[in-house]
């Protein structure tokens, strides 16, 4: 059981760091626009109105990606229960995405897919996690 929870932990922190680093190179790859401050959710909200779909497009496919990377990552450490762990990391991806929509309200669109996406994927994480090729 010890080590499904540390998979699960490992997993969030490979999923988080994808889900910043795809952020940092979205920031890069759609610039924000000058003079804009980002120093309350109202920013934000602006923003995401504002942004293109390319940018709303590069951060759904940052959550899935992410949900699918930290959900390998959980079900290739943990041995007896893969599909378990590999769900509770997408189940956290669910989560934050549930409570970002609600913080800043995004397209219904993106709130869908970042809720619908990454349990199927870390289910398909899993039974590629679970293929080992052994001598």
């Amino acid at each position: 059981m010890m080590r499904t929870v540390l998979a699960v932990l490992a997993g969030l922190i490979t999923a988080f760091a994808l889900i910043f680093g795809l952020e940092m190179l979205g920031m890069a790859l759609f610039p924000l626009p000058p003079g804009t401050t980002l120093q309350s959710e109202a920013d934000l909200a602006r923003l995401v109105a504002m942004s293109s779909t390319g940018k709303k497009i590069w951060v759904v496919c940052g959550w899935a990606i992410a949900s699918f990377a930290g959900a390998w990552v959980a079900a290739r450490i943990s041995r007896q229960r893969r599909v378990m762990a590999a769900v509770a990391v997408a189940a956290f991806i669910v989560a934050g995405t549930v409570m970002n929509a609600m913080a800043i309200p995004h397209p219904l669109w993106m709130n869908a897919l970042g809720v619908l996406l990454p349990i199927p994927l870390a289910v398909l994480a899993a039974r590629l996690a679970g293929h080992r090729n052994t001598p």
